[in-house]
Parts: C-alpha cells; structure tokens; sequence
C-alpha cells in the first residue's frame, strides 16, 4: 500500500528583521495543482490583515513563491514578498485602518498557510494544508531600548548591541502625533543609536508652545551620549517632522547634523505655523481642501502654489548639511515633489546645491515606510486643529509604492551609511 506524503510548508527564515525578505516553498503537492499560499496577521489593534496569491504546482509538485507566479490575488507576477506588502484588512473590518507596530519588543506574527485550490475568501474558516507561524520584528536582539525623560524631553533611545560608540539619529514622524518607535528599532538594528522623538500630543497643535530649544536640547541628549559619536549625528523625518528637521537646519546654529532623510514634506512655512497652524493657514485649508469620489480628504493643494515670497518659506540656502529629499510623485497629502524642485532651485541659488540628492518615485503615495509593509492610500486621520474625523488620502497604488519602500530603504541605509558610519563600528545582525 502506498503512503500519501504530506504536503511541506517552509518559510525561511522565519524569524526576521521586517527589511528581510524569506522564502516559502510549498513541496509534495501532486503536479499542476492549483494552490493558494495565504499571509494572516492579527494586528494590535484587533484586527485581521491578509494577502493571498494563487498559483500552481509545477511538474515537480513544488511551488516557490519567489520564483513562481501568481496568478491571482493580493499580487500577481513573481513577488517574493507579496505575502507581506499586499496584506489588507479582512474584508468585513473596519474601514480606514493603518497597520503600525507599537510595542516593538515584540514581533509581528503572521501566518503563512497553503490551501488547496484557488480561494478568495473565508480563509480562517477552512482548514490549510500546511502552516507556519514567523515572527518579523523591528527590534534586533541585543538592542536596547531607553525611555527619554529628560530636560522636559520626551521620547525612546534604541542603542545598538556591542560596545559602541554609534552613529547618532534624531527620528522624527508626522502630523498625527504620539510616540511612534518602529523605525527607530530598526534603524538600532542596523547599527544606528536613534531616538524617537515625541514633539508633540495629538490634537494639541494649537496650544502647545514649542520652542527650537526642544529640539536643540533633543540632540544634545543625542550627542552627549556615551554611546554616540558626537559628530556623527543625522535627522530623519517624515511629513510634519520633514518640516522640522529642514527647519532645525537652516535655522539653528546649535543642531548641527552630518545628513539629513527628509520623506514626503517640505520647506513651506515657518517652524511655528507648522507646529501651530496660523489662522490664514487655517483658513486656507478650509478653502482649498476637498474631498475624491470616495470622500478621502485631499489635502496637498492647501500648501499650492509653492510661495515665491521668501518670507514665507524655510532660507534652505542656509542649510550646510547633506540632505535627501524621498517622495512620491502621488501625495496627495503634501506638495512633496512640487517643494523638492522649489528646494533645488533655492539652494541651486544659494551655492549649496551639492548637498542635495532627491529620489522621486512613480506611483507612490505620502507613507513611504520601511519596506514590505503595506501601503494605505486612504487611512482614518483626526486632524490636530479641529479634532476633526476624516479618511485623509495618502495617495500611491499597491505595487509601486511597495516597491518605492524597498528602493528607498535600501538608498537610506547607503546613504546613512556613506555619511554617519565608520567602518569599524559594529552592526546588529538579526
């Protein structure tokens, strides 16, 4: 009597930094069996998160997800990471959720399943051939994370393993507010002491008063860090903390990073409208917002025309740091690209042009994150000033904004790297 060999299921590794990729392999199947490889995540916030592709076996019984095509699904084509960047809400969720990770010292834990057939739906009611649990974190081993309270400075210092110094980085995020860790884990994975920096509560934008001191007094926590390289410090920030890390630059003299990662902002108003919102501003937004046929709020054209009065616009000709400028050429939150050729023009004319490198991507919204993770177009957002509840449209689509995370990352790391890194400094390793 013959014995039916089980189906194998392998993902390798399957413990990971979220920048890595895997690889799963189905095997055992009987030949041009039609299967569907499935990713389930139970997110933080209670939700599921899911990508499927479906493909078929070849004359080997064996399935590559990296090699193989999908034909249908979440993604289609040869995508070896398709599991993870296409992954969506369950249908039936909730609608405009965002998938971010807030404890970091823990992994994300998504299961990697295999069906039989090409399925679409009911996936957790139905039973798989085989399954695999993998863990995808931010956080390497070894890595150690600091809670900063401190000369009124709130935030979390993620300091590489190994007996240092590092490179120093300033990590800042956006306009929705709060303490946001993620990437400041990873980038401490790859060997740089980040600190994620709280500048601000949510809907407190009107009455918080902010000073630059904050953020002079943020670095210095940076550089007088034992585990630091004093002069090795950058800024990384994205939208709101854009604006604020191209401000710091051009205005004090007291912050003085080697390199800068500006993602999706820009240069449009000073340090105090951005942070407090002006009531022309606010007025201005109430006039020239608007709304697509899905009611997702369009916000960039607030910020348009680029200003040609200088008064109303960061002096970056002033800026004597190497700055990166990433956006995508879809924003519909900010004027990112329109911004990035005002800034190149000004500091084209200030003599300081040679500082500046600019990666523009096709397709891709304003959340450009670290690689494969999903990308939202349109995401819940309550709007600092008014405490107003909106769908804010992000901007990009699926396939090109995935793959403008993983350009990107890479280009960070090298140019973070080329700038911030000696040779002889340690690097976490997963």
């Amino acid at each position: 009597m013959s014995q039916t060999i089980p189906t194998s299921l392998s993902v390798v590794p399957t413990r990971a930094l979220v920048d890595e990729t895997f690889k799963v392999v189905v095997e055992n199947l009987p030949p041009a069996s039609p299967v569907t490889l499935h990713a389930l995540l139970y997110s933080e916030d209670k939700d599921y998160w899911e990508a499927y592709g479906h493909y078929v076996s070849d004359h080997r019984g064996t399935v590559s997800v990296a090699e193989d095509l999908s034909l249908g699904g979440t993604y289609t084509g040869k995508e070896a990471m398709g599991l993870l960047w296409s992954m969506r809400p369950e249908p039936g969720s909730r609608t405009g959720l965002r998938l971010r990770k807030r404890e970091v010292t823990s992994p994300m834990l998504v299961h990697i399943s295999v069906y039989s057939g090409h399925i679409t739906e009911g996936f957790r009611k139905q039973s798989p051939l085989a399954s695999v649990l993998t863990e995808r974190w931010y956080m390497a081993p070894g890595v150690q994370r600091i809670e900063i309270k401190e000369k009124g400075v709130q935030g979390t210092f993620f300091i590489p393993p190994g007996p240092g110094p590092f490179p120093g980085l300033l990590d800042m995020w956006g306009g929705g507010g709060g303490l946001l860790e993620y990437r400041s884990a990873l980038l401490a994975s790859h060997g740089y002491a980040s600190l994620a920096l709280q500048y601000f509560s949510p809907g407190e934008l009107q009455s918080a008063d902010l000073q630059i001191q904050y953020f002079e007094v943020t670095f210095n926590i940076i550089k007088d860090h034992p585990q630091v390289i004093p002069d090795s410090i950058g800024i990384f920030g994205l939208s709101l903390g854009t604006v604020v890390a191209i401000y710091l630059v051009a205005v004090s003299t007291k912050i003085t990073p080697r390199c800068c990662v500006c993602i999706s902002g820009h240069h449009l108003y000073p340090l105090g409208t951005a942070l407090n919102l002006n009531l022309k501003l606010e007025k201005k937004r109430l006039e020239t917002e608007h709304y697509d046929e899905n009611n997702y709020q369009i916000s960039r054209d607030v910020r348009l025309p680029i200003p040609t009065d200088l008064s109303e616009k960061v002096d970056v000709r002033k800026i004597k740091c190497h700055m990166l400028l990433v956006n995508g050429d879809d924003d519909q939150n900010v004027p990112a690209v329109e911004a990035a050729e005002d800034i190149t023009q000004m500091m084209r004319s200030g003599g300081n042009l040679q500082l500046l490198t600019t990666l523009t991507y096709p397709n891709t919204g304003h959340l450009i994150e670290p690689p494969y993770s999903p990308h939202f177009r349109a995401t819940n957002f309550i709007i600092p000033t008014t405490k107003e509840k909106v769908i804010s449209l992000w901007g990009g689509q699926p396939k090109p904004h995935s793959d403008a995370q993983e350009d990107s990352w890479r280009k960070i790391l090298a140019y973070l790297h080329h700038h911030l890194y000696s040779s002889t400094t340690p690097k976490a390793k997963m």
